[in-house]
């Protein structure tokens, strides 16, 4: 009986891979056959053999976000497949490299990371951090949208070492009491250097890129091709006379503003959209040229593909994918012309109903890590005065 329970459970979990068996369906097929024969936990343990005592660790950006990925798609894969899932959070993306680069062997406990920004891709898989994840495996790629994966693609030459998880705009926020919607818009990306908000202004600390984007757009520059690199620094300069605080990461920016610290700021479009769900009165600025990126899960590599690809295709089942969006606050990757959204995304700064992101515009990966050095000690003097 056991063997004919063993070869049912993979039968049925085939199915699921397949996407011919929703979740729900195969989590009950799992309690119910388990319960009937006394196999969870029992002498047999067939439901956890299936997939070995293995767990996986994934690392993300903690808060909201984390909590999200723990509940809506963490904990239900464990409790589906018995592999635990062991969330930690970045340090930073500049300690969360080395600490790869350190492990052996390369990528070592580093399995999953929640990266953000295609130069990050591109950095990885550069240093040999990749993988070629079998797309056979991950049945729920065929509902990611094309621009996301075609992207990651067009840098690992074909093939996939993350799948696309999230969608975000790194735009403005403004404290919509104190600056009126005509004006923000007008200003577009100058609004983050009206004379007028002197000492109400904030940016993001830990990143030169948003900060030089910024400066780019005020100085009618492309940010992907800056001709006049004087302007922008001498732009951020003065900027940096206004600012009054440099937040360092998404909860001191909520409070920034949701305390009305600051008055404008350059935001990550998820934290703007809670703060705008709590009730602040906040208002997000898309301007032209918004700095957007995309969020992915990238593999890396001496990591097991077989439960990576599971965990992967779980996490972008349409029911864990949406429940994590509305929880971080950010659009999934799935095209919403293939996958219904509910209204509470279709809100979300950020949200692109058409599912082909046309007015989205990435960073340029070898642009911007050509650059990475000289431009992050550059923007670091900045900070501190010099």
């Amino acid at each position: 009986m056991g063997k004919d329970l063993k070869k049912k459970f993979d039968d049925v979990y085939e199915s699921y891979q397949q996407g011919n068996i929703s979740r729900r369906d195969f989590v009950k097929f799992i309690g119910v056959s388990g319960a009937a024969l006394g196999l969870l936990g029992g002498p047999f343990g067939l439901v956890q053999n299936a997939f070995a005592a293995k767990s996986i660790t994934c690392h993300s950006w903690g808060g909201s976000t984390s909590e999200a990925l723990r509940k809506f798609a963490f904990d239900p894969f464990t409790k589906a497949t018995g592999v635990k899932v062991i969330d930690a959070a970045f340090t930073g993306m500049a300690a969360f490299l080395t600490q790869v680069k350190a492990s052996y062997p390369p990528g070592g406990e580093f399995n999953i990371a929640h990266l953000s920004a295609v130069y990050d891709y591109a950095r990885y898989t550069d240093l040999g951090f990749g993988v070629e994840l079998d797309e056979s495996k991950i049945p729920n790629l065929k509902n990611v949208m094309s621009k996301m994966t075609n992207t990651l693609k067009a840098i690992s030459k074909g093939t996939l070492s993350a799948v696309p998880y999230d969608l975000g705009q790194t735009g403005i926020a403004y404290n919509t009491d104190k600056i009126s919607k005509e004006k923000a818009e007008k200003l577009g990306a100058s609004l983050l250097y009206d004379k007028s908000l002197d000492g109400k202004l904030g940016s993001w600390g830990g990143d030169h890129i948003t900060n030089m984007w910024y400066a780019a757009l005020h100085t009618g520059q492309d940010p992907n091709n800056i001709t006049d690199e004087k302007a922008v620094w001498a732009a951020l300069k003065e900027q940096r006379g206004m600012i009054k605080k440099y937040w360092a990461s998404g909860s001191e920016l909520m409070s920034l503003l949701g305390n009305g610290d600051i008055y404008a700021t350059v935001a990550w479009s998820g934290r703007v959209g809670l703060l705008q769900k709590e009730g602040h009165p906040i208002g997000y600025l898309a301007p032209n040229g918004t700095y957007s990126w995309m969020e992915y899960m990238y593999v890396l590599k001496g990591t097991d593909l077989d439960v990576a690809q599971q965990l992967l295709n779980f996490m972008i089942e349409p029911e864990a994918a949406k429940a994590v969006a509305i929880g971080q606050g950010y659009p999934s990757s799935l095209d919403p012309t293939k996958v219904d959204m509910p209204d509470e995304i279709k809100k979300l700064p950020a949200y692109d109903p058409t599912g082909k992101l046309e007015g989205y515009k990435f960073a340029d990966p070898a642009y911007w890590n050509g650059h990475q050095l000289d431009w992050a000690e550059k923007w670091d003097r900045v900070m501190a005065g010099k």
